[in-house]
């Protein structure tokens, strides 16, 4: 990292000083890659996730392909000890904070687990693990002979839960259902809880499952769309700080979150309309982000083909920041990942920047849209890194 990179904001902004948090790791698990430095070897390639996904479950699926990891078995990367009856949805979220914390340069000691938490956002958990275990009170002798074991599978927070006891983090444990716009909501939380002392550092990010559920879920809704990106699965995870102590600790972050803003509007067709509801975000995102719009070199967004949607995400983004500014899609390197996905265009940004020393300071923004009507966007500084330093 180089001098000017690091030197603190002397802009006087306050404000924006005090609600920037410092992204000092992360962890990336989708059919792409799993780690940050194969994700960003893999972007820097153009490789693309989608895979046959023809037999990965006993059911039949609408599709045979998908941005899905048909081989993936959480005890190939932690261990079989105590992994054995974790849901996919928990399996994908704790492999991401496991990877993130490998990444970062911040040790988990005695001293600072009761300040070192999990926020996590999701759909609506495992569905699958919901289903399966709904199924099998039907279907067994009597109702209270179903497997206790499985049971925290069926609650959302159970990947935010497991990771924590796995981890050994006794810090705030939160989990936030949002579906498209869980990974910036949780992002905001983990904002909130920093800057109002409740927490030193978090995990922070969202994972989403691929299962016959949520195929055909996506299938029945979208199956009209030409050009649809097809669904995938994933989780992407950051180590968050507040940015001024990390700085004075003379450590240097990947990147710094400079402002997070989010809102709901009409659903597409209906007013207030979202598009303009997106800019107004955006809009507040910069001023309170002290960045102006011509400042602002990409925006990585949740694009997916999916006309209405596609539609809202363009209208804002050109209304506020003009139809020049590069657009990236993560979603065709990882799929429609529903919850997963804000996290993960973060994270397709962060691959930019980490083995490119031409961008440090580069200003990009985050966006989201949610078929109900929800927008979101995020503003973000970044910085490259030479692998494993954290060291200016």
């Amino acid at each position: 990292m180089n001098a000017t990179a690091i030197t603190p904001d002397t802009t006087g902004h306050r404000d924006v000083r005090e609600n920037t948090l410092a992204i000092t790791g992360w962890g990336v698990v989708t059919s792409l890659a799993i780690g940050a430095e194969e994700f960003t070897t893999a972007i820097g390639e153009g490789r693309s996730g989608l895979r046959d996904v023809t037999g990965m479950f006993d059911e039949e699926l609408p599709e045979h392909e998908a941005f899905a990891m048909p081989d993936f078995k959480v005890r190939d990367h932690l261990g079989r000890k105590g992994t054995s009856f974790f849901d996919r949805s928990t399996s994908l979220g704790l492999l991401g904070c496991t990877l993130a914390l490998d990444d970062t340069d911040l040790t988990v000691t005695d001293d600072n687990r009761d300040r070192f938490g999990i926020v996590l956002g999701t759909t609506a958990g495992s569905i699958k693990a919901t289903s399966d275990y709904s199924r099998e009170t039907l279907e067994g002798d009597k109702p209270f002979r179903v497997n206790p074991v499985l049971f925290p599978n069926t609650v959302m927070n159970c990947a935010a839960g497991q990771s924590a006891i796995w981890l050994g983090l006794k810090g705030v444990n939160a989990t936030v259902a949002g579906g498209r716009l869980a990974g910036l909501s949780a992002l905001r939380y983990a904002r909130n809880q920093i800057r109002r002392g409740y927490a030193d550092a978090l995990l922070v990010g969202s994972a989403e499952e691929f299962s016959p559920h949520t195929a055909w879920f996506s299938h029945r809704q979208h199956a009209a769309e030409e050009g649809r990106v097809k669904v995938g699965e994933g989780s992407a995870v950051f180590v968050v700080e507040n940015a001024e102590e990390v700085r004075a600790q003379g450590r240097t972050p990947d990147a710094e979150v400079l402002a997070v803003e989010v809102g709901t509007y009409g659903a597409p067709g209906r007013e207030p309309d979202a598009g303009a509801g997106l800019a107004d975000c955006i809009g507040r995102a910069l001023r309170r982000a002290a960045v102006e719009p011509s400042q602002v070199r990409a925006v990585a967004t949740g694009e997916s083909g999916i006309a209405r949607l596609d539609d809202i995400e363009r209208r804002g983004i050109e209304s506020a920041l003009g139809a020049e500014v590069w657009r990236v899609r993560a979603s065709e390197w990882v799929g429609e990942c529903q919850s997963a996905s804000g996290s993960l265009q973060l994270a397709a940004l962060l691959a930019g920047h980490r083995g490119h020393p031409e961008l440090d300071g580069a200003v990009s923004v985050v966006t989201s849209v949610s078929p109900d009507g929800g927008v979101g966007a995020a503003v973000l500084r970044g910085w490259h890194r030479a692998r494993g330093d954290h060291r200016g």
